[in-house]
C-alpha cells in the first residue's frame, strides 16, 4: 500500500485510474488496496478531492472490466492465443466459468466484483457468450461496484492519518466481504438443491 500511496501522490487521479484499469485485466494488484490508497491521498492532500477520486475510481473500474468484456466479445475463444490473456484466462478456467455462467448468469456477473481470482475470466466469458448486452453488463457492474468502491475510497480518506488503524479496518472489511459472498453462495446453493429435489419428486 505504501508503494501505491507514493505513486498516487505523485501522479494523482491519472495514476489511480491507470492502476484500476490494469486491475481489471487480472494484474495481481489488489483492487481494494488500490481504492483505499486513492482515498488515503485524498485525505492527505488538499488538492485531491475524495468525491472526484470516487468518480475517477468508478471510471477506472468500469473501463478495466469493459475491456475484458469487449476482448471476449470481439475475439471469442481465440483470445486464449494472446499470451498476456492466457496467463489470466486458461482453457480450464474458461470452461469452468462458462459452465457456471450458463447456470447462474447475472448473479455470477454481479458477484464477480468480489472474486478477484475469477473476475477477469467471468467478464471475458460474459463477452464471449454474447448473452449479456454491454448496457446490461455495465449496469450490473456498476451496481456491484457501488457496494465496494465508495466503502474503500472513503475508508482510506477517513483513516489517511492513521495507517495502522486503517490496515486493521481493511482486514475487517475484507472478512466482511468474503462472509457476505459466502452467505449468498450458500443461499443460491440451497435454492438450487431445493429446486432439484422438487423436480426429482415431480418426475418420480
Amino acid at each position: 500500500m505504501d508503494i501505491l500511496i507514493s505513486f498516487f501522490s505523485e501522479y494523482g487521479y491519472a495514476a489511480v485510474f491507470f492502476v484500476l484499469v490494469i486491475c481489471g485485466f487480472g494484474v495481481p494488484i489488489p483492487e481494494d488496496i488500490t481504492l483505499v490508497s486513492g482515498g488515503v491521498i485524498a485525505g492527505l492532500s488538499e488538492s485531491v478531492n475524495p468525491h472526484i477520486m470516487l468518480l475517477v475510481s468508478f471510471a477506472g473500474v468500469i473501463a478495466g472490466d469493459s475491456t475484458m468484456y469487449w476482448l471476449g466479445r470481439l475475439y471469442g475463444a481465440k483470445i486464449l492465443r494472446f499470451r498476456p490473456v492466457k496467463k489470466v484466462l486458461t482453457l480450464k478456467r474458461l470452461r469452468m466459468v462458462r459452465e457456471k455462467f450458463a447456470k447462474h448468469g447475472m448473479w455470477l456477473l454481479f458477484f464477480a466484483r468480489f472474486l478477484p481470482g475469477l473476475r477477469a475470466a467471468i467478464y471475458t466469458v460474459s463477452g464471449i457468450t454474447k448473452k449479456v448486452s454491454y448496457a446490461r453488463f455495465v449496469l450490473i457492474d456498476l451496481l456491484a461496484a457501488s457496494i465496494s468502491v465508495p466503502i474503500w475510497i472513503y475508508l482510506g480518506h477517513f483513516g489517511a492519518k492513521n495507517l495502522g488503524w486503517l490496515e486493521e479496518q481493511i482486514q475487517k472489511g475484507q472478512m466482511i466481504v468474503w462472509a457476505f459472498v459466502g452467505l449468498v453462495v450458500i443461499v443460491i446453493l440451497g435454492k438450487w438443491l431445493w429446486s432439484r429435489r422438487k423436480n426429482q419428486s415431480k418426475n418420480a
